[in-house]
């Protein structure tokens, strides 16, 4: 088997992960920080390692652990609304920002602007400074799209939306473990992690980093270990934030995921950078097949149609007949497939990890060659 869905959720998981995780059901097995007993605390000494770990990856001020990276952005956008304002996110923000923000938009008499690329190939701060109005307090910007994998320039944003005192949301489930993000260097309040993705970690876990100045609400209750006499959940500590038992094993998995991708950072991203470029060359000789990445984009996400098929049909065919494992549809993307036109067709999209090789790559261009034939 071939597979192409990394964007989705990477498969092969380095050695040290699968380890990790084998620890946490073994060796780490208690209920972190719930009991005062030794293997209790000792648990809940791995889980803060992880994440200061995380901490210094991305250079935040705090990090709470989320179900996913979906719950970390929900957290986020619901954890700062206000009522009766205005907020800004981007036509390459997937549903998991998308949707809480319309939802919450009708509860709370919340306009929202759609801002869209006037540059080829990336979002920029004059994209955004366009929609800002007096009573925008947040802006939400995907940093790298799952459909086609353009970016947007996060630094001159943040630079932006620090200047008119406005809270910034990145969402960086496809970006980090491929672009190096320093939250503070480029004024990001809050970053949303998809640890499963570019950390080649478990799935089970995400999660919310932000900074001091960020005044975040819990919105889930429940069981946190302190102030268990408090019917109400506690103001202090990041705690209340992490309501119920966390996932022990997949904590640990993230922790050996970005210790794996800090040791193998520029071998990881050289790699995808070429095999991302031999592929979009490679489709773009064959006639029928629209390429929607950019030619200079080389991070592992190329989408693309042949002629008039069906993304998912041609998804379809390549697993069944290929054995080959990519994407059709509209990959919880409505807004980027309004703004490419391809809302009813979707895109297929074949996407990298530091596991594939170019021969995988190569038997996949074939399979494309004959399918744009049919």
């Amino acid at each position: 088997m071939i597979y192409f869905d990394n964007s989705a959720t990477t498969s092969i998981k380095p050695k040290e992960v699968i380890n990790a995780v084998l620890d946490g059901l073994t060796k780490y097995s208690a209920n972190p920080g719930r009991s005062g007993h030794k293997l209790s605390m000792l648990c809940a000494q791995k889980v803060e390692n992880v994440r200061e770990s995380v901490k210094n990856f991305v250079n935040a001020d705090n990090v709470v652990f989320t179900e996913n990276c979906t719950d970390a952005l929900n957290l986020a956008i619901i954890g700062t609304m206000k009522k009766n304002a205005h907020i800004i996110l981007t036509s390459n923000d997937h549903n998991a920002t998308a949707r809480p923000i319309f939802e919450m938009a009708k509860k709370y008499n919340i306009e929202v602007s759609v801002a869209t690329p006037s540059t080829l190939g990336i979002i920029t701060e004059n994209d955004i400074s366009k929609h800002i109005k007096e009573n925008t307090y947040l802006v939400c910007v995907n940093h790298m799209s799952n459909v086609d994998g353009e970016i947007a320039d996060i630094e001159n944003i943040g630079a932006l939306c620090k200047k008119n005192g406005i809270l910034f949301l990145v969402d960086g489930a496809q970006s980090i473990g491929h672009i190096k993000v320093d939250m503070k260097k480029c004024n990001i309040d809050m970053l949303a992690i998809a640890p499963h993705k570019g950390l080649y970690s478990p799935q089970g876990v995400g999660t919310l980093c932000f900074l001091n100045s960020v005044k975040l609400n819990p919105i889930r209750f429940g069981g946190t270990g302190t102030e268990g006499e408090n019917l109400y959940q506690p103001t202090t500590s990041l705690e209340r934030f992490e309501s119920g038992t966390l996932p022990t094993p997949n904590i640990l998995g993230l922790g050996a995921g970005i210790e794996f991708v800090k040791s193998h950072f520029n071998d990881i991203n050289s790699k995808i950078d070429d095999l991302s470029t031999y592929l979009n060359f490679e489709l773009s000789q064959i006639s029928g097949v629209k390429v929607y990445t950019h030619p200079n984009n080389a991070y592992g996400v190329i989408g693309f149609n042949i002629k008039d098929f069906g993304s998912t049909e041609v998804a379809q065919i390549l697993s069944d007949k290929y054995n080959i494992c990519v994407r059709g549809g509209l990959h919880c993307a409505g807004l980027k497939h309004r703004f490419l036109g391809t809302l009813e067709q979707g895109v297929v999209r074949a996407s990298l990890s530091y596991f594939n090789t170019f021969t995988e790559c190569e038997k996949f261009i074939r399979a494309i060659k004959q399918i744009a034939k049919m």
